[in-house]
């Protein structure tokens, strides 16, 4: 069967969903005015409803858990419900993550418009090939992008070096000083073990961060349904895994965009690792599913 067909099937009940309340979110705009695509809110909407469904995550609780630890807050000062939106969004958009994006030089504009319009042009996506190639502050716009119009506020784009862009969650705590969360969306001077919250750039270098409001594109704009089928396939598979374990699997997709893995070794090497990372049923989950997509490429 071919790869954009199985696809679809595993995410029938999430497309199933999307038809039925894809006309009621648009009905103020002309979004979803096909029916064999999906439309930029409804993708949004889908976002939303998913992190709430992993708030009982015992993966999401333990990272919380760290990053309260680390920036040594109480419970309750900050919104666990936002923790969760932007460790999805984050893991979704990043060089590499859920979404098979992939970093390269582009010198485009730091926004997503031109990630918009690769992905307006994928009608067949696969599991072991990149989505869009993108620069470090396109990149950063897109999950800037995505965390505004989920409504969580306060993320913007920060500059640790002239030629580089990550992006910056400032989070102000009840009673307590504000802090600055940085969101790596790639690699760049970082490294492989470097992922949300990493201390690798101060984020206080920068005086201001300014939250990122620019409408990159309107609810209305829509995305090819085998692509949209697979952004949700992969949230729904993925989502509730641990930082950790997707920072392994992180690694191994870009290493297959990077050639220095083939599908089929990048899947064993999955297995391999499970055993040292996977400490929930979500984490042994996310190893499984790699392992079988990778493994389902090398087939065709």
């Amino acid at each position: 069967m071919d790869l954009s067909r199985r696809i679809s099937i595993r995410c029938i009940a999430l497309l199933a969903a999307w038809v039925v309340f894809c006309p009621v979110l648009c009905a103020q705009s002309p979004a979803c005015t096909s029916q064999k695509n999906g439309c930029v809110a409804t993708l949004i909407a889908t976002l939303k409803t998913k992190s709430k469904s992993l708030e009982s995550s015992a993966s999401l609780h333990r990272d919380f858990d760290v990053f309260l630890a680390n920036h040594k807050l109480a419970t309750g000062s900050v919104s666990y419900s936002d923790f969760v939106l932007i460790h999805l969004v984050f893991e979704a958009t990043r060089d590499a993550g859920l979404w098979n994006m992939h970093w390269s030089v582009t010198d485009k504009p730091p926004n997503s418009d031109e990630i918009w319009r690769q992905w307006k042009r994928i009608t067949r996506p696969s599991y072991s090939e990149k989505t869009a190639t993108a620069e470090c502050d396109e990149l950063s716009a897109l999950f800037a992008f995505f965390v505004e119009r989920a409504g969580v506020k306060s993320v913007g784009l920060f500059w640790p070096y002239s030629n580089h862009t990550v992006a910056v969650w400032t989070v102000r705590p009840a009673n307590s000083p504000e802090i600055r969360v940085v969101v790596p969306t790639s690699q760049i001077f970082l490294t492989e073990n470097d992922t949300f919250d990493t201390h690798g750039f101060d984020p206080w270098h920068q005086k201001t961060i300014y939250e990122y409001t620019r409408k990159d594109v309107p609810d209305s704009f829509e995305i090819p349904q085998p692509l949209f089928a697979f952004f949700l396939s992969q949230i729904d598979k993925y989502g509730g895994a641990s930082t950790e374990t997707l920072q392994q699997l992180r690694n191994l997709r870009g290493a297959v965009f990077e050639q220095r893995l083939t599908p089929d070794q990048a899947a064993k090497e999955a297995l391999r690792r499970s055993t040292a990372y996977a400490s929930s049923e979500e984490d042994r989950a996310a190893f499984r599913h790699f392992a079988e997509d990778l493994s389902s490429t090398s087939e065709h």
